[in-house]
């Protein structure tokens, strides 16, 4: 395939998105002190052909370091990630997150930010202050000539992946994202969603649309892993709505396990038929239900999904080592929660045992409570899914809870999950500031061509850039 030009290429009216660069974020309170990625006065050693964009969704740094400390309990090794600051590879960053509305970014927004190099809106995706759609990274390398992916534990049409290429006023809108991607012709989507590609609300099917545009069309593990297509058209949606927890994943009696791929699945496969365009590809891949058990103060959910994320990254570091001419980013859109270890009495391995004997999210536990239960049923429960065993005042708080005679004091936890989260602190020592998005800078790693480009500190804005610069993708842009 020959790279197209960009007068022959560029099929709508966009404006220009911006420039990089660190501005004054004085209406959020914000002075940035440190230039981030520079745009000017030298060029990237080396071009990145392929870009591969990894992203733990809502992962705090108390997240990150857990998950490391616990495979270091568990494995006797670091993570894949914590092994690229270990041996000094590419470069590491602290990055400021923020929306324009709001110095606390929603998902919509912060993918946004990378997605067209603007700051908008929370909720909305890739969209200006007065409704003008913005030019996103996967039509620039669409356009490029490179092949494009989305690739993610959540719907394909959430926020989050959603932020590299589609416009919509409101996050919501999945079945008009669904449409804009196919519309737009991206190579490969791999996640869950189902419901948004069928009949929906009175719409018809898009189903059609999926066999017109030349896709091969998956629903399970296996099909996935046994896709024979010889180029990157591919969509798989292996649930209707978001894919289960890990911690499901691995350990329902259902086997789901043998129905639903791995995120570092999906990552391998993705990354295999990306790699068939001869002129590189872009591809965004999100472990999204590190977020969502975070807002649920989910210990095992979050966990044992930071580790499946870390899988992922193996795969495309595993990658990138034997394609030096690949760009690695590794981040996450926002903090949520702050959970972190905070024992008093260093018991760092009774710590990890408990966590490990953790076999369900608290979802899976929740479908096993009911307001009617004793406290000896509920304690049951609780030991079986969350492995702990709890005491029976604890217990009995569960369904006081649920009988909506008991409430947290703190309004950050109105939630049972909330309260069990809690409890299930006094056996882990894993504790939680909250149940949302958080303001704290959060960490980048990025490694391959154009990682020079960055500096300590950098604002969410200039990774747009950075993938446009490092990618010589500069005159597609507009």
């Amino acid at each position: 395939m020959n790279t197209p030009s960009p007068s022959s290429v560029n099929r709508r009216d966009f404006l220009k998105t911006g420039g990089l660069g660190l501005a004054a974020l004085s209406g959020l309170g914000i002075q940035p002190t440190a230039k981030s990625v520079q745009t000017s006065g030298r060029p990237a050693s080396g071009r990145a052909k392929n870009i591969i964009f990894l992203v733990s969704d809502g992962m705090s740094g108390g997240t990150f370091s857990t998950a490391n400390q616990f495979l270091q309990w568990k494995e006797g090794r670091p993570s894949h990630w914590a092994e690229l600051l270990l041996q000094g590879k590419g470069r590491f960053s602290m990055m400021d997150t923020a929306s324009r509305s709001s110095i606390v970014t929603d998902s919509a927004a912060g993918s946004s930010a990378w997605g067209c190099g603007q700051r908008v809106h929370n909720g909305r995706i890739n969209m200006a202050g007065e409704g003008r759609p913005l030019r996103t990274i996967l039509e620039i390398a669409r356009d490029a000539g490179k092949a494009t992916g989305l690739v993610t534990t959540a719907t394909v049409t959430h926020a989050t992946p959603a932020g590299f290429g589609a416009n919509v006023m409101g996050r919501g809108d999945e079945r008009q994202v669904m449409e804009q991607y196919l519309e737009r012709e991206y190579d490969l989507l791999l996640g869950g969603g189902r419901q948004f590609i069928g009949e929906f609300e009175g719409q018809p099917s898009l189903l059609p649309r999926v066999e017109a545009g030349g896709y091969e069309f998956v629903e399970d593990r296996n099909s996935l892993l046994n896709a024979k297509g010889k180029d990157a058209r591919l969509i798989g949606l292996f649930a209707e709505e978001h894919l289960p927890y890990e911690v499901d994943r691995m350990y329902r009696p259902e086997a789901l396990h043998e129905q639903v791929p791995s995120l570092a699945e999906m990552t391998q496969v993705a990354l295999r038929r990306l790699s068939t365009n001869p002129n590189g590809f872009l591809v965004q891949i999100e472990g999204a239900r590190v977020d969502m058990a975070a807002h649920l103060n989910d210990t095992g959910g979050l966990l044992h999904d930071q580790l499946a994320f870390d899988q992922a990254v193996k795969v495309a570091l595993d990658f990138a080592e034997e394609h030096d001419d690949t760009l690695v980013i590794v981040t996450t859109d926002h903090g949520n929660a702050s959970p972190g270890l905070n024992s008093g009495n260093n018991g760092g391995r009774r710590n990890f045992q408990h966590m490990d004997a953790i076999r369900g999210s608290y979802r899976t536990l929740r479908d096993r409570l009911d307001r009617d239960q004793s406290a000896e049923e509920i304690q049951s429960h609780v030991a079986a899914v969350l492995g702990q065993e709890i005491e029976v005042e604890h217990a009995e708080l569960m369904l006081r809870h649920m009988n909506n005679e008991f409430r947290l004091p703190y309004r950050r936890f109105p939630w049972l999950a909330s309260l069990v989260g809690q409890i299930i602190a006094n056996h882990t020592d894993f504790g939680w500031i909250g149940n949302q998005h958080t303001a704290e800078h959060v960490y980048l790693n990025v490694v391959g061509p154009g990682s020079e480009l960055v500096q300590p500190f950098t604002r969410n804005t200039d990774l747009f850039d950075l993938m446009i610069r490092s990618a010589g993708m500069e005159a597609w842009r507009t």
